[in-house]
């Protein structure tokens, strides 16, 4: 007798409900083992293919430890303190910039800022702040990051659990599977591979996609001569996980800034938008359709609210949580959805539904029912 459908409420919103617990009472204690189990998701299909190429599991693991610490190593050494400075030079300039824009637009376009409404007074005021504020938002973001990456625990514990974990991963796996609930067992390892899907093909696909517009942007922009154009580069291709946003911001501040730099020569920038319009032709007409194509399940309006829900609820760690748990959500709603279109609440056929009689068909030898016949009229002859 399986178990009843109240119970199973009760047992797996306890579940849920421990899950979020811990996040919220423990989540910079669990941060990095979260981070490594992530790590380790995502390497598991490359020590796969580096198994089925005759390498053991050990080994594969080794050789794709040794990359992605050099690869670490070389973007921390090398490219995040160029990332620092030109944000930083970026945030001391903002107020400069914004200055020069509201006496051109002033210069050219007298009536187009009220004086009447405060705009004027509201403008002086802004850049006066960003005077003021630019150090100190500058010198804090700086110690932020340093502050993250310098942590024993991001630098030690993630690689060791990420290790150990994507060595173990196919009989982590394994074990799990043997404990699912046999009478769930094959809902949830159907649920479980939807949002595989979704989760991998996004997140793989969209790294992908970020590393090459990544690349294209930030090579380009520099090779313009646009000044902070490495970080505007990086900055357009991170927020490309949202479409048009990243070309948006990306594409305002490089032409923004090229007004600023380049003003009197329109051929650079005239090239600064040129750079951003190819890289949104091939962004949304091979990259997008290609690479991520059909991995759906994670809306770019649905992942911003998953950001912005669990970034409040539990901080960073909702943050790094937000993604896994909007594809989960997703891929659940989906089934609820499907299992509400299959109820009889929507069909409205009850399981109640009155059934006709069966008919009872008995089967016996072959003349049976004429002796019986045979019988009976003769018990009734008078005779």
């Amino acid at each position: 007798m399986g178990v009843p459908v109240r119970k199973q409420i009760i047992w797996w919103g306890l579940a849920a409900a421990i899950l979020l617990i811990s996040m919220w009472l423990l989540g910079q204690a669990i941060l990095p083992f979260m981070i490594g189990a992530g790590v380790a998701y995502l390497l598991d299909p490359v020590a796969d293919r580096l198994e089925r190429m005759g390498l053991s599991r050990t080994m594969s693991v080794v050789v794709i430890t040794f990359v992605v610490v050099l690869v670490a190593v070389a973007l921390i050494l090398l490219i995040l303190p160029l990332l620092i400075r030109q944000a930083t030079a970026l945030i001391q300039t903002a107020p400069e910039m914004l200055g020069q824009g509201r006496a051109f637009v002033e210069s050219r376009f007298p009536g187009m800022i009220p004086t009447d409404a405060g705009l004027q007074e509201t403008l002086t005021e802004l850049q006066a702040a960003l005077g003021e504020q630019a150090g100190n938002v500058a010198s804090k973001v700086l110690g932020s990051v340093r502050g993250i990456l310098g942590t024993i625990s991001i630098l030690v514990i993630v690689p060791v659990v990420s290790f150990y974990l994507l060595l173990d991963w196919d009989r982590m796996v394994a074990r799990i599977d043997e404990l699912l609930p046999r009478e769930h067992a094959g809902t949830i390892r159907r649920l479980a591979s939807e949002i595989d899907d979704a989760l991998s093909g996004f997140l793989r696909g969209q790294a992908t996609v970020i590393l090459i517009l990544g690349t294209w942007y930030a090579l380009a922009l520099m090779f313009v001569g646009l000044p902070f154009g490495f970080f505007i580069g990086i900055m357009a291709a991170v927020l490309s996980f949202i479409p048009y946003v990243g070309v948006l911001i990306g594409g305002v501040t490089a032409i923004g800034v090229a007004l600023f730099s380049f003003w009197g020569d329109p051929l650079w920038i005239g090239a600064v938008v040129a750079i951003f319009a190819v890289g949104q032709v091939v962004e949304g007409n091979y990259l997008q359709p290609k690479i991520v194509g059909s991995h759906v399940g994670l809306h770019p309006v649905w992942l911003l609210l998953a950001l912005s829900v669990f970034g409040s609820l539990f901080g960073f760690v909702g943050l790094v949580m937000a993604v896994p748990m909007a594809a989960a959500v997703g891929v659940l709603a989906r089934f609820a959805i499907e299992r509400y279109r299959a109820s009889a609440l929507y069909t409205g056929i009850g399981d109640d539904a009155v059934t006709p009689e069966p008919l009872l068909v008995e089967i016996v030898p072959p003349g049976t029912y004429r002796e019986a016949l045979r019988v009976e009229v003769a018990e009734g002859d008078p005779a």
